[in-house]
């Protein structure tokens, strides 16, 4: 039986349930909220009925739309065979791990999570077990996740005294600030100069590869790599956004660099709660249940680890991924939708451009892209918030100041409905601003 209720009447229920009417980081603008019913295509219809064209597309997850057929096919059958195991091995699980190991270039094996902050807090612990080192190095501004680990310098609001890093959130012990070293992204000189001092202490080098929507100068990544194998760290890519966005292969095969691990969430679950971490079989062994009680031994395990359901859904997905010229369909989509948007804001004279690859996309105030996070701090962010924010009013989902991205579910008609929505929005903040 359908649920009538009004968004008002809905956000009444979540200002008394949920902490600031949210589900965590995010809160939409009062002038701009709605609350979500379904998914269709590269759509969300909110409780009463309007469209929006999605561009959050579920943090990335939904890279082919909400309800591809096979997918919806896939896990309907599933969920017809049960919900959920847990103590032993289930068939959905072994079948995707096969297939993420033929498609991650640095996966010999792999070992699930249920989500991405899990994959890269467990690379963490795997990192730590192996090499017998406590230190992590990450870059100022990148997220790792929820973990406590993760959460230092993710939001940073002046660069750091390199390589101490930044407590930005309450809640995170104290201690653990030391086991954590901060670096500028784009940087292979200070890296360079940290691991020089640091290199005895340090487990790993955690980078993401596109950095939010920093993206990586040419040779920076072959850089770290190079780097990681001279002073006997280990390379981790957090690759639970770009895997499987920006290539079969992920990062790995577009960029061209082989990390010792990676770690993954969104996509490989087809919109479901699943991770893994991937790598070198001798790093991923360290997780094995046979070696409990060693002190290499990284324990490793989860109720939902493996979901079957979950694991079909992402079967499905990277099946859809598989099929010839995909990605070159895919990006030379997003190509013309960058563009297009950059046409719109240059004919409305405002000092913003579109940075992205692939498809990824953000509107920035900024005279060029950002090579770093204090090249993001530095740009004009409340103006770019309240773009964000009239295309939230004109029917395009869009969280202010958050990278966003394509899905090919998008089609000509999503983007001229969104054309149009871009062209009021820059039109409304060239009068206010």
């Amino acid at each position: 039986m359908a649920n009538n209720k009004t968004m008002d009447e809905y956000y009444e229920v979540a200002e008394r349930t949920l902490p600031g009417a949210g589900l965590g980081g995010y809160s939409l603008p009062k002038d701009a909220r709605f609350v979500i019913r379904e998914g269709r295509g590269g759509r969300l219809i909110s409780v009463e009925g309007r469209e929006y064209i999605d561009y959050n597309c579920g943090a990335g997850a939904t890279i082919i739309g909400h309800d591809h057929p096979e997918v919806i096919s896939a896990v309907q059958e599933r969920v017809a065979k049960g919900m959920h195991f847990f103590g032993t091995l289930n068939e959905a699980a072994i079948e995707l791990s096969e297939v993420l190991v033929d498609c991650i270039p640095c996966a010999d094996r792999i070992i699930f999570t249920t989500t991405g902050s899990e994959a890269t807090s467990y690379a963490m612990r795997i990192s730590r077990a192996v090499t017998g080192k406590s230190k992590i190095l990450k870059f100022e501004g990148a997220y790792h996740g929820n973990h406590d680990y993760a959460s230092f310098s993710q939001f940073p609001t002046h660069a750091a005294n390199y390589p101490s890093a930044s407590s930005d959130i309450g809640g995170v012990p104290e201690v653990l600030q030391d086991t954590m070293m901060v670096a500028p992204y784009n940087d292979l000189d200070t890296v360079s100069s940290i691991l020089d001092e640091h290199a005895d202490e340090i487990a790993a080098i955690f980078v993401e590869p596109i950095q939010r929507i920093i993206f990586p100068k040419p040779g920076f990544l072959q850089g770290l790599r190079d780097l990681a194998d001279k002073h006997n760290v280990l390379l981790v890519f957090d690759e639970v956004v770009t895997g499987f966005r920006l290539s079969l292969e992920g990062a790995q095969g577009y960029f061209g660099v082989i990390p010792d691990l990676a770690t993954y969430g969104k996509i490989v679950g087809g919109g479901g709660p699943l991770g893994c971490v991937a790598g070198r079989e001798d790093l991923i062994d360290a997780t094995n249940a046979n070696r409990k009680g060693r002190s290499d031994y990284a324990y490793i395990n989860g109720t939902l680890h493996g979901n079957p359901i979950a694991s079909v859904a992402g079967k499905a997905t990277i099946n859809v991924l598989r099929q010839p010229g995909f990605y070159d369909t895919f990006h030379a989509q997003a190509d013309r939708y960058r563009a297009a948007f950059t046409d719109v804001i240059k004919a409305a004279g405002l000092p913003a451009f579109v940075p992205g690859e692939a498809s990824f996309w953000q509107f920035m105030f900024a005279e060029k892209p950002p090579a770093n996070q204090m090249d993001v701090l530095a740009s004009d962010m409340p103006r770019s918030a309240a773009l964000d924010a009239a295309m939230l009013r004109n029917g395009v989902y869009v969280l202010p100041n958050v990278r966003r991205f394509f899905s090919a579910a998008h089609t000509d008609d999503d983007l001229d409905v969104t054309l149009t929505a871009l062209e009021k929005s820059c039109q409304e903040i060239s009068e206010r601003l």
